[in-house]
């Protein structure tokens, strides 16, 4: 799905995102909920070992495939 109004959420970056990083603070949200980063090609993997190292990621979907209560 190409959708220019979805930008990636690096710091900075402008550029069209094409990755929906979904993630969960287990302290702070419900074991159900996903919080939702996008990312264009070049800043998925950084964003991914930011949210990684701390255990937050819990997948990596293209921003075509994600669900309505996604967020």
């Amino acid at each position: 799905m190409h959708n220019p109004e979805i930008i990636c959420s690096a710091k900075d970056c402008r550029a069209e995102a094409v990755w929906a990083l979904r993630w969960n603070n287990p302290k702070l949200h419900t074991p159900e909920r996903r919080k939702v980063w996008t990312a264009c090609d070049e800043h998925r993997a950084g964003l991914a070992d930011f949210l990684g190292r701390r255990d937050f990621l819990k997948d990596v979907v293209a921003v075509g495939d994600l669900a309505p209560t996604d967020g």
